[in-house]
């Protein structure tokens, strides 16, 4: 039986901390793909990023919330839940806890550059569509990757993610936009301690409901 429920549209990350650009791709990526809703995936611990300056998993979930306010956008610390720290893994079980849902994985272009040091990268792409956004600076390091080599054999129009054929994988799609060059980097450079700050939005005993699965997500691990 096919996957016949809501179109949802995944992004993960540290998101430390969340901003502007990652609200702005996820809108776009909405409205050029059809999809009903974007997931922030919020990494508890990213394999490929120094722990070094990484806040604590409360402060960027608290970051990503007020990011995604009055949006389709929801906020999920579900890999901590998961106990997967690689995404391939993450995404191979969200596809078995959520078997009516149709997911397409949403990157930038500078984890494309990146994307054969991942962890199983060729499966990963085998589990659904890809959709790559543009990002400045990034996009002839993308163009010439390991990855790009062979996923390009798979490279679909941006409609074709909108016909019933969508959900074959692999396939990849590209993303034009105007490019956003904020970035979390630059803000951890003018504000390294945004994550302590009244105005990031942590609450006051450090307690949110996960976006996805609704249950708490507590404590200051990073």
């Amino acid at each position: 039986m096919g996957r016949t429920g809501p179109v949802t549209g995944l992004l993960g990350g540290s998101f430390n901390p969340a901003h502007g650009a990652h609200r702005r791709i996820s809108l776009f990526a909405m409205d050029a793909l059809g999809l009903d809703e974007v997931w922030w995936l919020v990494s508890p611990g990213n394999p490929l990023k120094p722990t070094a300056g990484m806040a604590p998993l409360a402060a960027r979930v608290a970051s990503a919330r007020r990011q995604a306010r009055r949006s389709r956008i929801r906020v999920t610390a579900i890999e901590r839940e998961l106990g997967t720290r690689y995404t391939v893994d993450t995404l191979g079980k969200l596809l078995r806890r959520y078997p009516k849902r149709r997911f397409v994985w949403l990157m930038g272009a500078d984890n494309l550059a990146q994307l054969h040091r991942w962890k199983d990268w060729r499966n990963l792409a085998r589990l659904m569509p890809i959709a790559v956004i543009a990002r400045p600076g990034y996009d002839g390091a993308a163009l010439a990757s390991p990855a790009m080599a062979w996923l390009g054999k798979f490279r679909r129009p941006q409609s074709s993610l909108r016909g019933p054929e969508r959900w074959s994988a692999p396939a990849l799609v590209t993303l034009r936009f105007d490019p956003d060059t904020r970035s979390a980097t630059a803000i951890r450079r003018a504000d390294p301690d945004w994550a302590r700050k009244p105005s990031n939005g942590l609450s006051r005993n450090g307690r949110y409901r996960d976006g996805v699965t609704h249950r708490p997500i507590t404590g200051d691990a990073a």
